[in-house]
């Protein structure tokens, strides 16, 4: 008879993580519902710190990384330790992930507000930053491997397959996505430019939303799932086909949030092809989740905590075929820049991420402190303000998402566009935009009843902070097993992460490689010449204010576009772009060529007073930018990093570039004033660089080279 050995699963850092979960899934949707209002209500835009553009990445960041992130960590160090019935490796890299993952969080909530930001989506935090992000995400890999390693089952489960994918692809993905060059402490430009850069970001971007908000996610849902409902998994074979299919199909996707852009066809036709293919093992999943709940729909009726994951597992089906849909081209040639896009993405994270967590809340913390949960009626009050307040927000982003793309695409009779003036179609989504807020309020509600319930049930519980288990070690394997081919690899914990690393990279390389290595992928043009310095501080100041979360700088190739906009946009226009700025939401019209349309002095009062030039307009003001004097501290050290990542400025330009600056900003500051803008000082001020910078766009194509194009 085996020995049982006694010892002690870690509740402490369980219920750290939960506590953290709590309180930054408020933060976030407070910061969201800020974003959301001052969308109607530009007024809300209060201080220099709080515009749209510096509180949208604030909200995404929170969101995703600090709740979502915060509600990985509980689940996995919650569960692990008892599928493979052991304490946690170590209980100092436990603290030492918990209080890093913590600093990162603040130091984004400060550096975002502030405009230190690198401007890619999901990955803007600056790169010391990434480097402790880095350095903390290892800490969690070593302790959760050291973990599986000194189990006491010999079999590994269902979600720490998940578990182990996620870690590996989530290391590779950030590592490659934030290969960057610094120029001081708080800034840096990435490797990649133009159309790389787009491709290595949605690479990323999808992948994130892959690798962090949905692989993790199922393996918490394939343990505290059938543990909610004390049944076992569905389908053990099933599990095996949605695994492996989800992680080698999922990272060739990236490419469809570039449909009908400067990206090469063939990359956006292979993101197509394996995004469609991604409904297959997606609903494999969701099936295996449903299908599990066989026979317990009575309970599920009086559980909430069964409600929610239910929802969030069908908001998992949802958004899985819907995002394979997107990728389909003619179907992304209505969705890509609208709403719609952002009602998508909410189902996900509104219903799949926020349920599960709610409901995984409900179900661990009365455990770990030993009670019951203080009240069952409000939990399902908090179900119901959930769904509604999710419906809430959703649909009317479709409704809107729809609204503009029929506007913005619409001709009369005669062959003219109907809505000419881009600001018809932004007023007519606003009603949308109210309702949305509104079922963001909801939503939020709902969150604080549940913080209160918890709190409530914590208080009346007895936290056991080092819960005793029992279990015999883990035996010796047969030295000729019978076991069929799967069942030896979750028996080898190194060899499933190798396996998987081998799978998430495959595509990742195919993509990647060729256009890195391929010239011919990304065609130069003689007229396209790099930033001038002023136009480079101008471009930094756009990076810092946000205006790539509401403007796009991609013109693509349809009719309705090329006449709203002009020429439509070059692979070859963007390669000295870094980053890259083709942007993903229209909240405003397009910029690319912009350059010329309208005299400097427009823009001026445009920034200054936006309704002063577009009646009705929801853009925040930015006087600061106006007032600001223009920082040339960095802007040699800019050039210099720049041409060291292959810019082709000349040789001691670094040296001359603030007087060349100067030079090109008394000019710009002479048509102000021919304009009649009298400001002392005027050439030394932000708002000069801008200018330049938004002038510039667009107009490196010259109708020869348009023809060769």
């Amino acid at each position: 008879m085996s020995k049982v050995e006694t010892f002690y699963y870690d509740n402490e850092i369980v219920k750290k993580f939960a506590y953290a979960t709590a309180f930054w899934g408020l933060i976030g949707m407070t910061v969201g519902l800020l974003a959301a209002l001052q969308l109607i209500f530009p007024s809300l835009n209060f201080t220099s710190w709080t515009t749209f553009g510096r509180i949208r990445p604030l909200h995404t960041n929170a969101a995703i990384f600090a709740f979502v992130g915060n509600g990985i960590y509980m689940g996995v160090y919650y569960s692990l330790q008892r599928l493979v019935k052991a304490r946690m490796f170590s209980d100092l890299l436990s603290k030492i992930h918990f209080w890093g993952w913590q600093a990162i969080i603040v130091a984004a909530a400060l550096t975002l507000p502030l405009g230190i930001t690198s401007a890619s989506e999901y990955a803007e935090l600056e790169w010391p930053i990434d480097l402790a992000i880095a350095a903390v995400w290892v800490v969690f890999g070593i302790n959760m491997m050291g973990t599986i390693l000194k189990r006491r089952e010999s079999h590994l489960y269902v979600a720490i397959w998940f578990y182990i994918a996620t870690w590996v692809t989530v290391a590779v993905l950030h590592i490659f996505k934030n290969l960057e060059l610094p120029v001081s402490l708080w800034k840096s430009y990435p490797i990649y430019a133009g159309v790389q850069d787009a491709l290595v970001q949605w690479w990323y971007g999808h992948n994130a939303v892959a690798f962090f908000l949905t692989t993790p996610y199922l393996g918490l849902m394939y343990y505290f799932l059938p543990k909610a409902a004390n049944r076992p998994v569905f389908s053990y074979k099933l599990s095996i086909i949605h695994f492996w299919a989800l992680i080698f199909i999922y990272i060739w996707a990236g490419p469809h949030h570039l449909l009908y852009t400067s990206l090469p066809d063939w990359a956006q036709s292979l993101g197509m092809v394996f995004s469609l293919m991604l409904i297959a093992p997606s609903w494999g999943g969701m099936l295996n989740g449903l299908l599990t709940l066989r026979g317990a729909w009575d309970k599920v009726r009086q559980d909430p905590v069964l409600k929610m994951m239910v929802v969030a597992v069908t908001a998992y089906g949802m958004a899985t075929f819907e995002g394979p849909m997107l990728s389909i081209k003619s179907v992304n040639a209505i969705s890509h820049y609208t709403d719609w896009t952002v009602g998508h993405v909410h189902i996900g994270t509104l219903g799949w991420n926020g349920m599960l967590t709610f409901g995984i809340l409900y179900w661990l913390l009365p455990r770990i402190f030993n009670t019951k949960l203080y009240s069952v009626k409000l939990a399902n009050t908090h179900f119901w303000i959930a769904t509604l307040g999710m419906l809430f927000y959703a649909i009317p982003l479709y409704w809107a998402g729809w609204t503009q793309s029929l506007m913005w695409k619409e001709f009369t009779p005669d062959g003219f566009l109907r809505y000419t003036n881009f600001l018809e179609t932004v007023t007519q989504i606003l009603p949308m935009y109210g309702i949305r807020a509104i079922g963001g309020t909801i939503y939020l509600g709902g969150v604080i009843l549940m913080i209160y319930n918890l709190i409530k049930t914590v208080k009346q519980g007895d936290f056991v902070a080092n819960e005793q288990a029992e279990a015999p070690p883990r035996p010796v394997p047969a030295a000729h097993s019978t076991e069929k081919l799967h069942r030896r690899i979750e028996r080898k914990p190194m060899l499933l992460l190798g396996l998987s690393t081998i799978a998430i990279l495959i595509g990742g390389l195919v993509e990647f490689f060729p256009m890195s290595l391929v010239d011919d992928n990304v065609p130069k043009i003689e007229s396209v010449k790099p930033y001038t310095a002023l136009e480079l501080e101008g471009r930094d100041l756009y990076l810092r204010e946000g205006c790539l979360s509401c403007h796009s700088q991609m013109v693509r190739p349809f009719r309705s576009e090329t006449v709203r906009y002009g020429e439509y946009s070059k692979s070859g226009e963007f390669i000295y772009d870094r980053p890259f700025l083709w942007g993903s939401k229209r909240t405003g019209p397009d910029l690319h060529r912009v350059g010329g349309k309208y005299p400097d002095s427009w823009h001026y009062n445009h920034m200054l007073l936006p309704e002063s030039m577009s009646p009705g307009s929801i853009m925040p003001t930015y006087p600061w930018l106006i007032s600001n004097d223009l920082s040339t501290d960095l802007t040699a050290d800019k050039i210099a990093t720049l041409r060291t990542l292959g810019t082709p400025y000349p040789e001691g330009y670094e040296q001359e570039a603030v007087n060349d600056l100067k030079r090109q900003a008394a000019q710009v500051a002479e048509s102000l004033r021919a304009d009649g803008i009298e400001q002392e000082g005027l050439e030394n001020k932000e708002i000069v660089a801008l200018i330049a910078y938004l002038q510039r766009l667009g107009t490196d194509i010259k109708p020869a080279a348009q023809a060769g194009n």
